[in-house]
């Protein structure tokens, strides 16, 4: 079933990949992400998981975790993507962007990670989620585009047992790795860090470009339910001008049925002189989406039900209540329309939410 081979004993879970060239100076270039870094025999890319090894670029992690947890699908987040059903999230070690605000840095940003992380093969992964009553596996807590071989692995052990596949993203990839990824994924959850380059280059070492590029690809050339989130972070991408400009952009490019998140940011990592966003400027972020014609806005990082929930975009009805991640109100037809006037709800639903409300489950594979 697995797709990579293990290749030597210098790294005992290296598998091969196939995203990578040989330039004419004897390096190897990476080509899984437009960050495209240039290697020498032995040197690994930003990510820490990719590495030149015997003149081919390796993933390092290949059944490895750093850990898993059964979630709500709403932490994602996804609300509009099998509703109130848990999910297993896990993830490995490093990432490819160099964000200076991440809130999982201890687990994106280590080094020692690769003789920490615990043993866990694609059959081992789908048999505790299907033990566990998940109805889909999340990869996240980490960028699943560094470990896309692992990662597309896992989702076919999935996909052969019933269960979904989520993808919770930065968007920053090339095109070919990107179509191969997402033939195996069934919604994804993308940052939209910001809207302006100035802010990619000098807070995550990237660029926008590319995850427009992303999202737009998902939209408009997969079947993967999307949904979109910003950290919105005080200075830096809060102003009421960067939050028009995203939301039309985002109505004009992908359409007002896509879900955004607009989120608190709290001090992390190498922002930590930056005070916590006021929830009054992620309330305006999300009316200003609403105003410009995004059907179903949200906040996130705070309680405020009325931000959590979902609402008829057409009469203003409750369709979905929420509090926190518990589900409360449910106010769908079996085909997923409004009971007050009968337009439907973008997203993938079933004819009743889940019951697994807002608690977190440790899980040991």
């Amino acid at each position: 079933m697995n797709s990579s081979v293990i290749i030597n004993e210098k790294f005992p879970d290296a598998v091969a990949t196939k995203y990578w060239h040989l330039l004419d100076d004897g390096r190897i270039q990476c080509d899984l992400c437009p960050r495209f870094c240039k290697l020498h025999e032995g040197q690994r890319g930003l990510c820490f998981v990719r590495a030149n090894q015997d003149n081919k670029v390796v993933l390092t992690t290949w059944g490895r975790s750093s850990g898993f947890a059964v979630d709500p699908i709403e932490k994602k987040p996804l609300n509009h993507f099998l509703p109130g059903t848990p999910v297993l999230s896990f993830g490995t070690a490093g990432c490819n962007l160099a964000c200076k605000f991440c809130q999982n840095w201890d687990i994106s940003k280590s080094r020692e990670m690769d003789t920490l992380m615990a043993k866990a093969t694609p059959d081992m992964i789908v048999n505790k989620a299907s033990e566990l009553g998940c109805r889909s596996v999340a990869y996240t807590y980490n960028d699943p585009v560094i470990f896309h071989e692992y990662a597309i692995d896992v989702a076919q052990a999935c996909t052969e047992q019933g269960i979904k596949n989520v993808a919770v993203t930065a968007g920053y990839v090339c095109p070919e790795p990107r179509a191969e990824f997402y033939r195996y994924m069934d919604a994804a959850n993308v940052d939209l860090k910001a809207f302006t380059e100035k802010f990619y280059h000098k807070l995550t070492g990237s660029h926008l470009q590319p995850v427009l590029e992303t999202l737009e690809y998902i939209k408009h050339e997969t079947t993967v339910w999307l949904e979109l989130t910003t950290l919105i972070i005080p200075g830096e991408n809060d102003s009421e001008a960067e939050i028009q400009q995203m939301t039309q952009w985002v109505v004009e490019h992908l359409g007002a049925d896509v879900p955004m998140h607009f989120s608190v940011f709290h001090p992390d990592w190498k922002m930590m002189d930056k005070p916590s966003t006021p929830p009054e400027t992620v309330k305006k972020a999300r009316q200003i989406a609403l105003d410009n014609g995004i059907h179903y806005a949200y906040v996130g990082n705070m309680h405020d039900k009325t931000g959590d929930s979902t609402w008829c975009h057409q009469c203003g009805a409750l369709l979905i209540g929420r509090d926190w991640y518990q589900l409360s109100e449910w106010q769908l037809t079996t085909e997923g329309c409004c009971l007050e006037c009968g337009t439907c709800c973008a997203g993938i639903f079933e004819q009743q939410p889940g019951s697994w409300g807002a608690k977190r489950l440790a899980v040991t594979i």
